[in-house]
């Protein structure tokens, strides 16, 4: 008598989540679906919200047969055709959250993007309340996965305003790296743009992404940070892009930021960059504002 309850696959798995016998890891199959990030389908899973075959599913690492298997998650079913990848960059305002949830009574990230066909789509990590700049949107887990995690050390880029003059013994520390509740962070390169008795402007690069990191770290070399700004993730930048616009990214800006998740691959860009001078070429597509989507009465569409 066979049991309708889902079949762990026993063969190993590959870093991408797929099996040699063509199964896929659930988690990847939900990020694959736009319901969110791996790590929050894991947490999903783990409550319990994610059934197969009718069957209430908790265990991590199990493999399913889309084509022949029935995924649910919050009682909505995943249709087990593939779905159109989107990708989004916004200039996020103050006062606006990084969540989905539904509840949320704040202004969220996800609701600026008005494209009428994105879907269900999350931002890709999170931005403070207070914390404006550029973030990236999609309903692509895969992609999400490789901007957000540690390994891959896509670098981002944030302008941040302290009170005080900053020391250079302060730098230094932040440039090597500070001990915080969950770890010692990885180190950052720090340019000084100005300095004075009342404040300090620098710009900081991270290649991990530690929850309030920017803040953490001048707190504990006795900074606050009065004023951050997000300015680039990867050669993607908020240039042309004002606080609560957004535009889709192109085919090659999203080959190029996976690209650039190989820190191999970056490092002999980065040097090309160098040697010829000048910074790897962008195309940008229109960027999209809310005064400009009024007037012209129409959206453009994620390509």
């Amino acid at each position: 008598m066979s049991s309708n309850r889902p079949a762990r696959e026993s063969r190993r798995d590959d870093d991408d989540g797929e099996t040699s016998t063509g199964r896929v890891r659930l988690n990847k199959y939900l990020a694959s679906h736009g319901v969110a990030s791996r790590r929050r389908c894991d947490e999903l899973i783990a409550e319990g919200a994610v059934m197969v075959d009718d069957v209430i599913v908790t265990e991590m690492g199990l493999s399913v047969d889309p084509s022949v298997q029935r995924i649910e998650v919050d009682g909505v079913l995943l249709k087990p055709q593939g779905i159109r990848h989107r990708y989004y960059l916004l200039n996020k305002p103050s006062g606006v959250v990084c969540t989905n949830d539904e509840r949320e009574m704040r202004p969220r990230a996800i609701d600026l993007i008005d494209d009428r066909k994105k879907g269900r789509i999350y931002t890709v990590g999170r931005l403070d309340e207070d914390t404006v700049g550029i973030v990236l949107l999609t309903n692509d887990g895969d992609f999400a996965n490789r901007v957000m995690h540690p390994r891959y050390g896509l670098p981002k880029t944030y302008l941040v305003k302290l009170a005080g003059r900053i020391s250079d013994d302060s730098v230094r520390q932040v440039r090597e790296g500070v001990r915080l509740s969950d770890g010692v962070t990885g180190g950052a390169r720090v340019l000084i743009q100005s300095r004075s008795a009342n404040t300090s402007k620098l710009l900081v690069t991270l290649n991990e992404g530690k929850n309030r990191e920017v803040r953490r770290v001048f707190a504990h070399v006795g900074h606050k940070v009065v004023d951050l700004k997000r300015v680039r993730i990867g050669t993607l930048s908020d240039r042309g892009l004002k606080p609560g616009s957004w535009r889709p990214l192109t085919r090659a800006e999203v080959a190029e930021v996976l690209e650039q998740c190989d820190p191999e691959r970056r490092a002999e860009l980065e040097s090309a960059a160098e040697q010829r001078g000048a910074r790897p070429r962008r195309t940008l597509s229109r960027p999209q504002s809310l005064r400009g989507r009024q007037r012209r009465g129409r959206t453009d569409q994620g390509r």
